[in-house]
């Protein structure tokens, strides 16, 4: 069936049969159900760029991910408006109800739970999850056999290249020991909104915008399929013999509200934090708003100047002006190139499809490399992650990979440490052993993932 405006959403939840009665919508459900998990309270210790200092606050991943969750409903609500006048879509009256009332809080659920999969540290997380497979392939176990070998193509790709989004999926749909099954149990067009890279880790191909990453882990597969199938999702035949599929149109809305902000956010953050200049900030917000039509700019400059005797307090008005811009420019985008989208043709992010705004934003982009991404203590905390993170995996993974009658009484005490719903099952494949390890390491704040690391060294009791 091909994929439309009509039926590319659905109010059926992941894991559950029947529907239950509530006063709220099954897609204000899902918000609910996100943001009193334990996996989203984490994320306020998890570190978005900076790390977590106790004179001034910036954002962490919480944070942040709230932030999204409000531009992605404001996104949500004004594309959901357009998408409801278009006539196949008037005519059913469940579509237009549900792109009228309820694809913003699709939008903005999916928003909050896109940064979930993150593990500590972030980014440097993420590769030294993956570098600690392609080093410990370098070593060979007894009998001859490489490490590598203990994994199938697809499983080895996973590890070696471990990423959060597919992660996240992996977090709202698995069936933890003593949990439910279907994971958060969210709808369908929640999940289908979070999936950014709708294939398998071996489809994966850069310089491909769907292709860039991955979306799910090979034991997910059989849930990324289920999710694509209901949703009506359209495969992707470039992709080969492997799984693929096209992004599904509302990635688009949750990736340019996440855009958005970490371009914004990060600028004000580094001005409060003295790394960024006053005027530095000023004028790539103003640049921004400029692209704005409806922005009259000699107010929008003089409201910043009588504001700007609180320099924090003027970079605050400037990057709300700055968000409502591009919130606005984003909107037409999607609008103007909603066949494309809904077909699996458009291959630019929104953002990046607005071409006056192109100059100002990659100016903001290599500042951000240059003086924040690069900064000292971003720099110091992106190693000490790396390094926390490496040893936390190797810990666990060789104890887990150990066989049980071999393990030293070090390796079980380890395993001891896991939480009931990260076990394993000792006649279960190295592949799902190691994955149920990381579900445990990669869930872990920034905070606990030291304090372990540490313990485990003997730096501290």
């Amino acid at each position: 069936m091909a994929m439309t405006w009509n039926n590319c959403f659905s109010s059926k939840r992941y894991g559950i049969d029947k529907a239950t009665r509530d006063t709220r919508s099954d897609f204000e459900r899902d918000w609910d159900r996100i943001i009193f998990s334990s996996p989203f309270r984490r994320l306020q210790n998890k570190t978005q760029v900076f790390p977590l200092p106790e004179e001034i606050f910036v954002h962490n991943r919480l944070t942040h991910s709230l932030e999204v969750a409000s531009v992605g409903r404001s996104l949500g609500g004004l594309i959901g408006e357009k998408i409801a006048t278009l006539a196949d879509v008037e005519k059913d009256v469940d579509a237009a109800t549900f792109y009228i009332s309820d694809l913003k809080y699709v939008i903005a659920a999916a928003c909050l739970a896109h940064d979930m999969g993150n593990p500590a540290f972030g980014h440097s997380g993420e590769e030294a999850i993956s570098k600690y497979f392609k080093k410990r392939d370098r070593s060979n176990q007894p009998d001859d056999i490489t490490f590598k070998q203990l994994f199938s193509p697809a499983e080895w790709k996973d590890l070696i290249t471990f990423e959060g989004n597919a992660n996240a999926l992996r977090i709202l749909t698995m069936k933890q020991n003593g949990r439910m099954k279907g994971g958060f149990r969210l709808t369908y067009s929640t999940l289908g909104s979070i999936i950014k890279y709708p294939c398998a880790s071996l489809a994966s191909v850069k310089g491909i915008l769907h292709r860039k990453k991955y979306g799910y882990f090979k034991i997910d597969e059989d849930v990324f399929l289920e999710i694509a199938q209901e949703l009506n999702m359209i495969r992707d035949a470039d992709a080969g013999p492997e799984i693929g599929y096209q992004r599904h149109p509302f990635v688009f809305i949750v990736e340019a509200a996440d855009d958005i902000c970490y371009n914004i956010i990060d600028f004000e953050d580094a001005h409060r934090l003295g790394i960024l200049s006053y005027d530095e900030v000023r004028d790539s917000f103003l640049s921004i708003i400029a692209a704005d039509p409806k922005a009259n700019m000699d107010s929008v400059k003089r409201v910043a100047d009588d504001l700007s005797g609180d320099p924090n307090e003027s970079i605050a008005y400037l990057r709300a002006k700055s968000i409502g811009a591009l919130i606005y420019k984003c909107t037409g985008v999607f609008w103007e190139n909603r066949d494309a989208i809904l077909a699996g043709t458009f291959e630019k992010s929104l953002i990046d499809a607005i071409p006056e705004l192109e100059r100002p934003l990659k100016k903001i982009a290599t500042i951000s490399r240059q003086k924040i991404y690069n900064a000292r203590k971003v720099v110091e905390l992106e190693i000490a992650g790396f390094r926390i993170m490496s040893g936390l995996v190797e810990d666990f993974v060789t104890a887990a990979l150990t066989p049980a009658p071999l393990r030293e009484k070090e390796h079980q005490k380890i395993l001891e440490l896991l939480p009931t719903q990260y076990t394993f099952d000792e006649a279960g494949s190295p592949y799902t052993k190691v994955m149920h390890i990381l579900d445990f390491i990669s869930g872990m704040t920034d905070l606990y993932a030291l304090k372990l690391y540490r313990k485990l060294r003997g730096i501290e009791m």
